[in-house]
């Protein structure tokens, strides 16, 4: 069966997202929702950077939801729960990076309203991507059937992004490169916690932990030198990196711990986190003890220009295919919220086709 998809807003990830939707076996791409009046019109290849696809993206909303399609790709900055809503309700599937991992203790009258739209349109919404939605509740899942006495999970990402292409994001969201008083208050504690949560209740509720509170921590390191990023410099004795932890508690005690290392390179910062590269890592406290890394892993020679760009990518087409590989499972599933207890182990598909061309 081939799967219609309408792929919602057309940033880093839904880019991404349009390209691997094409290139699936089991879907086609149907329709592209924009929210920049410049791409507008414009055919998705263009938007992706692929040749032409022979569909056109539109900035009105109600255009686009009367497109007969079996999921939409839900992917902007940040989500809207009317938007989501009346998608669910038009009778379309939702996959989405943006929340809803594991709602059930986090949103009461969202989720109310999220399973009401889900019956009406007799449609399922699932949220998943890398982190959360893959390397912090996914994953550890996987491994924990490998032990037994758990008494604590840690997952742990380290990400350079110096290279990541969202600049402003970067300075005025992230904060970095900015004075390290200004960035105390990052909202990026609170922004990113709700999400972390639902991941440490669905690890919690796979695992039989009965989480009883949580706790949460931002530190910043400040840069020691100037450092040389894709746009501009980072001026010595402003904010290099960002440490945000969240931790489930039982009895009291951490049982489940995320946590997230941003950082504008490896070096040159004050503290100076022990770091082994970018990836995540995931550990468990139990018997036997376990230790997993989970790293893309490009060469670091021989790579084409495209090639070039997809690794400073890494962790951005990892979501997207995480949401495109999810959606014949989400269409097959009963209508509302799913998450990763509900829903079979979910697998990428072997190359069978040369890629899309740029």
């Amino acid at each position: 069966m081939t799967y219609r998809v309408i792929q919602w807003a057309t940033g880093n990830v839904g880019r991404h997202a349009i390209r691997a939707v094409v290139e699936h076996p089991e879907t086609e791409l149907v329709g592209v929702y924009v929210t920049n009046p410049a791409k507008d019109g414009l055919d998705a290849g263009e938007i992706c950077g692929t040749e032409p696809l022979g569909v056109r993206a539109a900035g009105n909303r109600d255009e686009v939801l009367s497109i007969d399609a079996d999921c939409v790709i839900y992917a902007p900055l940040l989500p809207d729960l009317d938007e989501v809503c009346a998608i669910l309700g038009s009778g379309k599937n939702v996959v989405t990076p943006t929340g809803w991992f594991y709602p059930a203790r986090q949103t009461g009258e969202v989720l109310a309203r999220l399973e009401q739209a889900c019956r009406t349109g007799n449609a399922s919404l699932h949220g998943t991507g890398i982190n959360p939605g893959g390397a912090s509740d996914r994953f550890p899942i996987m491994l924990s059937a490998l032990c037994r006495g758990i008494r604590h999970v840690q997952i742990d990402e380290f990400s350079d992004i110096r290279n990541y292409d969202a600049p402003d994001v970067i300075t005025e969201v992230m904060l970095m490169g900015k004075p390290p008083e200004a960035a105390a208050g990052s909202p990026m504690l609170d922004l990113l916690g709700n999400g972390f949560r639902q991941s440490i209740d669905m690890v919690a509720a796979a695992i039989g932990a009965e989480i009883d509170g949580y706790d949460q921590r931002h530190e910043t390191a400040i840069a020691t030198a100037d450092i040389e990023t894709r746009y501009g410099t980072l001026a010595r004795g402003t904010v290099a990196g960002q440490r945000f932890t969240w931790r489930g508690l039982c009895g009291g005690r951490p049982a489940i711990t995320t946590r997230v290392t941003w950082v504008m390179g490896f070096d040159s910062m004050e503290p100076l986190w022990p770091i082994d590269g970018e990836g995540w890592v995931i550990r468990f406290d139990a018997d036997p003890p376990v230790r997993c890394r989970l790293e893309t892993a490009w060469p670091e020679t021989g790579l084409t220009e495209e090639e070039r760009a997809y690794r400073r990518d890494h962790g951005i087409i990892a979501t997207a295919m995480h949401l495109v590989n999810a959606i014949p499972y989400v269409c097959q599933a009963a209508p509302g919220v799913r998450t990763y207890l509900d829903l079979p182990m979910i697998a990428g598909r072997f190359a069978t086709a040369a890629p899309v061309q740029a």
